[in-house]
């Protein structure tokens, strides 16, 4: 048994032993692992500094962490009701659509709002069919059902749903016969000249938090008892047996599944299943938020949570919305990629690619960049200067290794100016020139360093090498290359990669 380790942050060494994230343990490109905790030893050795905790395993595996890593609070899931801001009546949390797709902080908001507050309303979407696609493939894939990739909701002569009838249809999840139910819905408003027909949600998970409270009892039937939802036409069966309201292990409410069009109670249902449903029904009309969808608009709601339902409407007036069906967890990862701040994207290339070996050298890549930035910070380099040696050799885990310079300067343009950007896609060339023009510096070279000298180019000529040395950043590019070169010793302490982090955030543009 590994036990428990008694470090001050009081984690466990089969916790420390499965997230270590060293070449040996992950695979470079996928961050996968490649062992099984099964087979791993115990613990011979705990060692504790200011950035990093060190475990050294019994068959002599080390590992390193980042004490800032390992102290980052766990994230929280996205599904159940301890990450939703639960509501009885809301504004409606509305957003352009031009806006949401030129602005990638706006695409977050509303994104963040389907996940805590359950739905958003997208204005301004053109009101051509087939547009209610372009929305979900902003953030995920469509879900293709029995009624097509996206679905008509309108009048129609011989209905197979209420949903194209112009009846009053109330407070409902679509798709309950289906396990999985899709978890998220959009609804595309292209006409909308009918009297009536206005569009109420309500907060399922609020109701059913609201249910626990008030009535324990009625909460735990719905909890535990399955009910059959079904649908059926000529060409379609579908049927779930599944209860109202779902809660996971902990007893957290993490879906609702509610359609009286399509619950089919068993015999078996009795009197204190239908007392529980009238409850939980009568607290539904307590809870809305009502609004009209005028053309252009498209709701997007989580389907699990927010029940939908609409007034009735006149047919002298066309009321044409177009909707299809998508996936949470696809919205939760598109909004997990646009959090992702540049500081933590980078780090987690160090974690990650980064603990891949470094073209023959006797460190990591990960340890050669941070061996590098430590070296610049001895120094006392400015800012710029510290996050160009830290991040130079960036390239190597984005691109192939012969234009690593080109490719780690392209990638970190998007976040960082010129003075960080052209001494990484100099460090190459100033490699060049300084065994050009520098006696003594081609035999300072590594094997490795060396080796990759050849498909470089090699020494620059004289020609070259001029060029080279009246640029602006000539003198910065050489002192970088300087601390490249010598971030190779594999006795060396290396530093975490949060020492560097504020340095990084300060660098960062607006």
């Amino acid at each position: 048994m590994l036990g428990l380790v008694q470090t001050s942050l009081g984690v466990s060494a089969e916790w420390l032993r499965d997230n270590c994230r060293c070449a040996e343990c992950r695979d470079a490109v996928s961050g996968q692992k490649l062992f099984d905790l099964a087979d791993s030893p115990a613990i011979a050795e705990i060692a504790e500094s200011a950035a990093e905790v060190t475990v050294v395993f019994a068959d002599g595996h080390r590992s390193v962490f980042d004490r800032a890593w390992l102290a980052a609070p766990a994230p929280l899931g996205h599904r159940d009701e301890s990450s939703k801001d639960l509501w009885t009546r809301t504004d409606v949390v509305s957003a352009s659509w031009l806006a949401y797709l030129d602005d990638d902080a706006e695409r977050l908001r509303c994104l963040d709002s389907v996940l805590r507050n359950g739905f958003v309303l997208l204005r301004g979407v053109p009101t051509r069919p087939g547009a209610v696609l372009e929305v979900a493939e902003t953030f995920g894939f469509v879900r293709e059902t029995n009624y097509g990739r996206l679905f008509d909701v309108h009048v129609v002569d011989s209905p197979n749903n209420l949903a194209f009838t112009s009846k009053p249809i109330t407070p409902h999840t679509d798709n309950p016969y289906r396990d999985p139910v899709p978890t998220l819905q959009l609804l595309h408003c292209l006409e909308n000249a009918a009297a009536g027909g206005e569009t109420t949600l309500v907060d399922g998970f609020a109701v059913a938090a609201r249910l626990r409270a008030e009535d324990p009892e009625a909460f735990a039937v719905l909890t535990q008892t399955p009910v059959t939802f079904s649908f059926a036409d000529a060409t379609t069966f579908l049927s779930a047996f599944r209860p109202i309201i779902d809660v996971d292990p902990a007893g957290r409410i993490r879906e609702v599944r509610i359609n009286n069009r399509s619950m089919q109670p068993g015999r078996e249902h009795g009197p204190e299943f239908y007392r529980a449903y009238r409850a939980f029904r009568a607290l539904l009309t307590e809870s809305q938020a009502a609004f009209r969808l005028e053309p252009g608009d498209c709701l997007l709601f989580d389907n699990t949570r927010i029940l939908h339902a609409r007034t009735g409407f006149e047919t002298s007036g066309s009321r044409h919305l177009q909707g299809c069906y998508a996936d949470i967890d696809a919205l939760a990862s598109s909004a997990a990629v646009l959090r992702r701040t540049p500081v933590a994207e980078l780090a987690a290339m160090f974690t990650g690619p980064g603990a891949a070996a470094y073209l023959g050298e006797p460190v990591t890549q990960a340890q050669h960049m941070l061996l590098a930035g430590a070296a610049a910070l001895h120094a006392q380099a400015p800012d710029h200067l510290v996050a160009a040696a830290l991040l130079h050799d960036i390239g190597h885990l984005v691109a192939d290794e012969q234009h690593h310079d080109t490719a780690g300067a392209r990638f970190l343009a998007r976040w960082f100016p010129p003075a960080v950007t052209e001494p990484v896609r100099l460090h190459v060339a100033a490699k060049r020139y300084l065994c050009a023009t520098e006696p003594g510096y081609f035999e300072s070279l590594s094997q490795a360093s060396v080796r990759t000298l050849g498909f470089q180019g090699g020494p620059m000529s004289e020609v070259e090498a001029a060029e080279f040395a009246a640029g602006p950043y000539a003198e910065d590019a050489v002192t970088v290359r300087r601390w490249d070169e010598a971030a190779k010793d594999p006795e060396a302490t290396v530093p975490g990669f949060s020492l560097f982090a504020p340095l990084l955030e300060r660098l960062v543009r607006p």
